[in-house]
């Protein structure tokens, strides 16, 4: 199958073709139909976060089942799925006292750069390892990933949307819910109007937060933000975005979501 490798950090990726393993037991092999392009990818391109290399990068997925491995139950081939970067076992600590995020799977997959449940690979160039990019490796033609990575997907919902969903939808819409929690009525900020600060607008709004103020440099995407629950907009290459937050609020606001990635907004 043909993938996107990252060999080197700081090299454009390389099209390979792969050797791709079946699925073991509690796994299954997914062919992908829709993958989103996330920023962490770029973050491990050029080095600023580490995994094991080489490796096929990718953690926004989505696609059909189409082998599953002994015990897997949740789903069957014909199912379609979305891919999920952070696993969880459902009975480590962490899970049990209900931060499925801080789950140990996902030490174990970023440390070896294999899949979850064994920290081993499925993925082989001219005999050599491939590694995996947080049990999903989705820039690819297929991918072999647990089955605690997957969670169904109804057929309305177009691939490349509940692609986005595995990462950017539940960042955003979870900086709201499980971060700021109970803001009804409350004033939020949310700097960056890309996937995930879009998806913090979908959130805040689901919340009731109000006002819902978006700061963007781009005026397409707070044409968006405004259509999807946005009150004020700032363009903030021309407008101060502390003085026009001001402005609507002198007393500031109740929470700011920096969804940018960068030291000079979150400051």
């Amino acid at each position: 199958m043909l993938a996107a490798v990252l060999h080197e950090t700081g090299t454009p990726l390389a099209l390979e073709d792969l050797e791709l393993e079946p699925p073991r037991a509690g796994e299954l092999q997914v062919r992908i139909e829709a993958a989103g392009v996330c920023h962490s990818d770029h973050h491990y391109m050029t080095g600023d976060l580490r995994i094991p290399l080489p490796v096929v990068i990718g953690h926004e997925g989505c696609g059909v089942v189409e082998e599953v491995g002994a015990g897997v139950e949740s789903v069957r081939p014909g199912d379609r799925v979305a891919l999920l970067w952070r696993p969880r076992c459902g009975r480590c600590r962490h899970c049990l006292a209900g931060q499925p995020v801080m789950c140990v799977l996902g030490r174990v997959q970023a440390t070896t750069g294999g899949l979850p449940d064994d920290g081993t690979t499925r993925l082989r160039l001219d005999g050599r390892e491939v590694h995996h990019l947080m049990g999903v490796s989705c820039f690819a033609e297929r991918a072999v990933v647990s089955e605690k990575s997957v969670i169904k997907v109804p057929e309305a919902i177009p691939s490349p949307i509940a692609a986005i969903t595995g990462c950017a939808v539940i960042t955003g819409v979870g900086a709201v819910l499980n971060v700021v929690g109970e803001c009804a009525g409350r004033a939020l900020l949310i700097i960056g109007a890309g996937g995930v600060g879009l998806s913090a607008v979908m959130g805040a709004r689901l919340a009731g937060a109000e006002p819902i103020i978006v700061a963007d440099v781009d005026a397409a995407k707070l044409e968006r933000a405004r259509i999807l629950g946005a009150t004020t907009v700032v363009l903030a290459g021309r407008d101060d975005t502390v003085e026009t937050v001001l402005g609507e609020l002198p007393g500031g606001v109740d929470w700011a979501i920096e969804a940018v990635g960068r030291a000079e907004t979150l400051q």
